[in-house]
């Protein structure tokens, strides 16, 4: 019978996969952001007639696609289908996710700003003197809680200059999503407060 079609994918994204090990080739040093901004200034820049060309593919590919999942629903029993499509949701359910993951790092999202309790987890981690990983974590959550406010300020100051930064990124960022077509992917409710010190 088969495994289940696969989606074609978007006629932006198809182009950014063609277009990244090239630009990783001519520019092995450079950041993945900055490469994504290349490949998106690079399809801005394509001639219409060009985009109308992976535009084509990608209705062409998603015609065959519908083709081949009605196709294969016509070889399965009602009780197969109904297994099918129960198993398929929780499928969907654990793969939307890591996906959309790769999806974004694939766009060159800006990684999430982090909390001070994150940045000094991140600096105390390998320092902590236990031989297991929940051993390290519980030294270190301990060691943070008797940081006196002085010392904590500092690591709230730096998660605060990682905040600007995420903010700064994300506009950048959602700037060229516009301008690539890919709206949906831009913060409609964005949530500029909030406790960024944590536990």
């Amino acid at each position: 019978m088969g495994s289940y079609p696969k989606k074609p994918m978007s006629s932006y994204l198809r182009f950014s996969t063609e277009q990244l090990p090239k630009f990783k080739a001519k520019h092995p040093d450079a950041k993945l952001s900055e490469l994504v901004r290349k490949i998106a200034a690079l399809w801005r820049e394509l001639p219409e007639a060009e985009k109308k060309v992976y535009e084509a593919d990608f209705k062409a590919e998603w015609k065959a696609y519908k083709e081949a999942v009605s196709k294969y629903k016509e070889q399965l029993t009602p009780s197969q289908l109904m297994g099918m499509e129960k198993e398929a949701r929780q499928k969907r359910l654990k793969k939307k996710a890591l996906v959309k993951r790769r999806e974004l790092i694939l766009l060159g999202k800006p990684k999430r700003p982090r909390s001070a309790y994150n940045i000094y987890v991140s600096e105390s981690f390998q320092e902590a003197k236990d031989d297991s990983a929940q051993g390290k974590l519980k030294l270190v959550n301990e060691a943070w809680k008797n940081l006196s406010p002085e010392e904590k300020q500092a690591y709230i100051q730096l998660a605060k200059d990682d905040r600007i930064r995420y903010d700064n990124e994300m506009k950048s960022w959602e700037e060229q999503m516009a301008e690539v077509g890919r709206s949906d992917l831009i913060r409609r409710n964005v949530k500029r407060s909030g406790d960024i010190s944590e536990h």
